[in-house]
């Protein structure tokens, strides 16, 4: 048979369902594959070998016992170092938090411990999850596996490389402004982002708490369904959680489109996109037409002031979220200091990096006073407004498509100097978060040798339209077979 960690998740499930492999032999031949290339690709930050190695072996004995186990029963699953795991370092990527251990887990892997699912360890990204690179990170550098001089996207890069380059058929990020599926788009592979509200968010590491949504990487859209089903849903510990049933996704995994329309935004093909990007949505939306879907133009003009409601809004909130990093508590404290003042300063000049400074001083600038009305006030109106035109266009269609990202990977330190240049990589992905919708990204195509991603964002809870319309997507091509050289 050949390497295990080839296959997908629901692949795995059938085989150790069948007891012709075991759960010790998936989590060594992903270990394996982590030694192999993750030197090159830098994904991970931390390993849990010999917890999930042993997990895995008391699995083993519970199958052949035949008693019962969980519905991710012996399937790895790798974690951002923004989500807490109990035992395991949360770091964010920060020397803030360099060192601290988290004593409980967050209810994402509550839930996926329920299920039996193996936690392979913790993923690098942008330090406390601000960034649209994975280069803010202060830890360690995180390679497209596509291309290694190429950056993963991020802030979750090392979620996204780690699924791309076969370390770990599935794995959690956090996406607050387009974290999960612009990387997802970047490293070629399938990430969504979930309706705020469907899976709750305690025990991820606070950035912009009513934008911040944890979301699923995988290598096609079934395994992407699996994670979600289980790990959304109520929890009384997040009141921000909504009380709605969860539907079986695997019964939304049809080709058939008949009746479904959709919506192909015009504001989204305008400047700044690339050629090869656009050709290549264009060539999925045909697909979709081709699989019995009614396809019309919308228009959804309020989406050009998304990206400045968004810088307003997430760094307001992030400026209070990172309050609690003081130096008191836990964390990094400055060695010498003279009050509890310098004490304050010393500690969060050392342990911030300047992705984190800027969006701390801009947050705390706009909810100054004198201040607050002109930016943070208007930008919440304004989130209001674009709520309204997504809705509007909702009413008339089951799901809006277009680009996940305006162009394919770029070069490492290729807009690192260039702060606005950075911040448009997300241009067609913070929308959805300023909204509150869910939002899928799956391949679609190459561009010199590079993955393009197609987004799909569905209304409110609708996450089973969103499984259906890429599932069919992906039945109908083979851009998610695609697999990087390394």
């Amino acid at each position: 048979m050949k390497e295990l960690n080839l296959f997908t998740a629901h692949e795995l499930l059938d085989l150790l369902k069948n007891r012709d492999i075991k759960a010790e032999d998936v989590a060594a031949s992903h270990f394996d594959r982590i030694e192999s290339v993750d030197s090159k690709v830098g994904a991970y930050l931390y390993l849990a070998k010999a917890e999930a190695l042993e997990k895995a072996r008391e699995l083993d004995r519970k199958i052949a016992a035949g008693e019962k186990v969980g519905s991710l029963a012996g399937i790895p699953v790798s974690i951002k170092d923004n989500i807490s795991v109990k035992g395991m370092q949360n770091t964010c990527s920060s020397k803030i938090l360099e060192g601290y251990v988290s004593p409980y887990d967050a209810h994402v892997i509550e839930r996926i411990k329920s299920e039996d699912g193996i936690i392979l360890g913790k993923l690098n990204m942008d330090e406390f999850a601000m960034g649209s690179s994975t280069e803010n990170s202060a830890l360690k550098i995180t390679r497209n596996p596509w291309d290694l001089e190429r950056v993963p996207g991020g802030s979750s890069g090392g979620s996204a490389v780690c699924v791309s380059a076969f370390e770990s058929p599935l794995s959690l990020g956090t996406d607050t402004g387009g974290s999960v599926r612009q990387p997802a788009s970047l490293c070629g592979i399938v990430g969504l982002k979930p309706t705020y509200g469907r899976v709750s968010r305690y025990g991820a590491v606070a950035f912009g708490s009513t934008l911040d949504q944890i979301g699923t990487f995988a290598r096609d859209v079934e395994d992407c369904a699996l994670l979600n089903q289980h790990i959304s849903g109520l929890d009384r510990r997040d009141s921000t959680t909504a009380d709605i049933a969860v539907p079986d996704y695997k019964k939304c995994l049809t080709k058939d489109l008949r009746g479904k329309r959709i919506g192909v935004p015009k504001e989204y093909f305008g400047e700044g996109i690339d050629e090869g990007v656009r050709k290549a949505v264009y060539e999925a939306i045909e697909v979709f037409r081709a699989n019995g879907a009614e396809v019309a133009e919308c228009s959804l003009p309020l989406s050009d002031y998304a990206l400045a409601a968004y810088y307003i809004i997430s760094s307001a909130e992030a400026s209070s979220n990172l309050a609690r990093f003081d130096g008191i508590r836990y964390g990094h404290r400055s060695a010498s200091f003279k009050d509890g003042v310098d004490l304050y300063y010393k500690t969060r000049s050392e342990g911030f990096g300047p992705e984190v400074k800027r969006r701390i001083m801009l947050g705390t600038y706009v909810l100054s006073a004198g201040y607050y009305d002109a930016y943070y006030k208007k930008a919440l109106k304004v989130r209001n407004l674009i709520k309204q035109d997504f809705g509007r266009v909702l009413k008339e269609f089951d799901a809006i498509v277009c680009p996940t990202s305006p162009t394919t990977a770029f070069k490492i330190g290729e807009k690192s100097g260039d702060v606005l240049s950075m911040y448009l990589s997300d241009i067609y992905t913070v929308p959805v978060n300023v909204a509150g919708l869910p939002g899928i990204s799956v391949p679609c195509g190459m561009v010199n040798g590079l993955p393009v991603g197609l987004q799909i964002i569905g209304g409110y809870y609708r996450e089973d339209v969103l499984f259906n319309l890429a599932y069919s997507y992906e039945q109908s091509t083979n851009w998610h077979k695609m697999k990087p050289s390394i």
